[in-house]
């Protein structure tokens, strides 16, 4: 496992895992959130978001969370290893909400990227109906072949997995 591309819903735990797995491979860990906004939360132009994953891409180990969809074939067709996080939409949703209380608001540098606002609601609250069946479709069509596929669907079970990782980090 070298090259990791981590997706799921929001608040699903997809920066959280990736610092943990980037630690655990000795792997440099990019948060797309902190690619894509800037501390004003203006959004990169799609075509230099895209050039900036090529680059990551280009590198021998890496971890990278997020999802955009629109760029997500950069990912899937480089990756070693593809983890959707599957969690509940109740799960997810709390997962924002007790980010927010943790974290607090804004940018904190670690790739906790906080904004709740009804667009993000929606967007969570509507995920495994509208965007997890994009997704799926995507990763068979461009990693199923060539990458391992790890799908987790509960906290417990991510924690169980990155034990069994940590304990065999070539995995």
């Amino acid at each position: 496992m070298r090259k990791v591309t981590i997706v799921g819903c929001g608040g699903s735990g997809k920066s959280h895992l990736a610092r943990q797995l980037g630690a655990a491979l000795d792997a440099p860990v990019t948060h797309l959130d902190a690619v894509y906004f800037d501390d004003e939360w203006n959004t990169l132009p799609m075509e230099k978001f895209a050039a900036a994953q090529r680059t990551l891409v280009a590198e021998a180990r890496w971890v990278i969370d997020g999802n955009y969809n629109s760029t997500l074939s950069i990912r899937l067709e480089a990756c070693d290893t593809v983890v959707l996080m599957d969690v509940s939409t109740p799960a997810a949703l709390w997962g924002i909400v007790a980010r927010q209380l943790r974290h607090g608001a804004g940018h904190q540098g670690n790739g906790v990227h906080n904004r709740i606002t009804w667009g993000v609601i929606k967007y969570v609250a509507t995920y495994r109906r509208k965007m997890r069946p994009r997704v799926l479709a995507k990763i068979e069509e461009l990693a199923s072949r060539h990458a391992d596929v790890v799908l987790l669907s509960s906290r417990r079970q991510t924690r169980r997995w990155l034990r069994e990782i940590t304990a065999d980090p070539t995995g």
